[in-house]
């Protein structure tokens, strides 16, 4: 099976992490093949991630856009009044980093 497109191959990619999540006893069976189309979906995935990030870096560059200027800056965690004890508190919302988004790759 050969993917042409990042959404097909992102797609095969899902499915197959599903499978294997809900999958109480491994089936050996489709292992194989399942790693195999998984491997391929990943190099379109990546193929296709690599070719965006260039052709956004050329078209950042021929803007006169930096590297130091497409990274937002780093801010210090918020800090909110606590009704309960009037002291300043940390703001606790999880970061993107913090985050489980369970992507199986």
């Amino acid at each position: 099976m050969t993917q042409r497109t990042f959404k097909e191959a992102y797609g095969v990619l899902q499915r197959h992490a599903e499978t294997l999540r809900d999958q109480e006893d491994p089936n050996i069976d489709d292992l194989l093949t399942i790693v195999t189309e998984s491997v391929e979906a990943y190099k379109v995935c990546k193929d296709r991630i690599d070719a965006v990030e260039e052709a956004l870096k050329a078209a950042l560059d021929g803007v006169g856009v930096g590297a130091a200027q497409q990274a937002p800056p780093v801010r210090p965690a918020a800090q909110t009044p606590n009704s309960a004890t009037g002291r300043m508190s940390r703001d606790t919302t999880p970061t993107s980093t913090e985050v489980d988004d369970d992507i199986p790759f």
